[in-house]
Formats: structure tokens, sequence, C-alpha cells
């Protein structure tokens, strides 16, 4: 049902892999008083954890503009000269211990050319994968950088967000449902890259300049 939503709004679905013994995973969501949200899956075994390596259509990898692959994948998409953004999007649930997890995200942490990270209570990727040290230290966050990353983004909810040349806050709002937000904020960043990658050489370091990318 879901590829077919997808052809039918004219969306490339030529990579799509099918498992008859698998489920479709599920996120349900439910919000607090302040707009955020917490999650339960449906999921354990679903078809994304049996992809393998040699169902990759690699060629498809090759010609993408941007990719969030895993592994082979990633690998493809780099040496084919594909600039990788990467969202770690911590869901502890999802993996079998918390050191999986830390050890899965950082096997290709320092393939990606753009990492948004969040220090939200609902996620803390910085505090989880530097094992329990301060988010909002930007030494801390600088532990984490490579010389392979053209941008590294920290989101803080309503505080802003920083780049690691400046700080951004945030807009007042009234937040009402959060749930996307984060995709929402990449996809912005990403549409403007796509049209202009030189952007990455010139990292703005206001909000004025932020709202103009």
């Amino acid at each position: 049902m879901l590829a077919e939503i997808l052809k039918e709004n004219n969306v490339n679905s030529e990579g799509i892999r099918f498992d008859p013994g698998a489920r479709t995973a599920i996120a349900f969501v439910t919000l607090r008083s302040d707009g955020e949200r917490e999650f339960m899956f449906y999921r354990n075994p679903s078809a994304d954890m049996l992809l393998q390596e040699a169902e990759l259509d690699l060629d498809l990898i090759r010609k993408s503009h941007a990719n969030q692959p895993t592994f082979a994948a990633a690998k493809a998409a780099k040496d084919a000269g594909v600039v990788l953004s990467y969202d770690p999007n911590l869901r502890l649930p999802l993996w079998p211990s918390a050191e999986s997890a830390r050890e899965g995200i950082l096997s290709i942490w320092d393939t990606a050319d753009i990492i948004k990270g969040s220090t939200l209570i609902s996620e803390e990727e910085i505090s989880f994968l530097t094992k329990g040290e301060d988010p909002y230290d930007d030494a801390v966050v600088r532990k984490l950088c490579h010389p392979n990353h053209k941008l590294l983004l920290v989101t803080e909810g309503p505080e802003g967000c920083r780049s690691f040349n400046g700080r951004v806050k945030g807009l007042k709002v009234d937040a009402v449902d959060t749930t996307g937000a984060g995709d929402a904020f990449v996809a912005g960043i990403l549409s403007q890259l796509a049209k202009d990658l030189s952007l990455l050489q010139n990292i703005p370091e206001s909000r004025t300049d932020y709202e103009k990318l």
C-alpha cells in the first residue's frame, strides 16, 4: 500500500525491496502538554532490519544527489562523490543495547559531510555519544568533529541551534506538536545546499542569515 502511494505521487520507488515475512515498521506517537512527544514502536523485525547488502541497487545510489544510506550504501555513495547528510535520530528501543546503538551510529559518523545532532531531552544524542558529557559545552561537541565534516549542526529545540562556527537563537513560538521538527529543519538546510553547495564554505552566523538560507 505505501509503495503504491509513492508511485501515485510520482516518487521513484525502484529501489524498494519487499520481504513477505517482515513487518512494516510503525511508530506510535503521543504528545505531552508542552508539545514534546514520546514514541512506541511496532517493529522487530521489520523489513528495513532485514535488508542485505547484496540487495542494494548501487547504480541507483551512485546516481543520487543526496542519501541517508547505511554502511555499504554510504561507502558506495561516498566513493561516487555524493554529499552525505546524516541524522543519528537516536531511538534506543530500536537497538539491541545502548552500546550497539553507540557503536552503530559512530561506525559511519566520520563518513558524513553533514551531521545534525540534537540536545533535546527526548534524544540527548550528543550526551549519549560522548558517554554522559555536557552536550551544551562546545568543547564536548568538538570532540565529535572530524575533518570530513563540512557542517555539524546541533539543534536545541526552542533554544535554537549551533553550527560549529556559531549559535543561532530559536524563534519564539507556542509549540503544538514537535513531531518532525528535526526532519523539517534538516530538509530546509539540505534543500538550499542542493541548490548551492558553495553555501558550505560560508556558514551563516546569525538568525537572519539562516532565514535567508
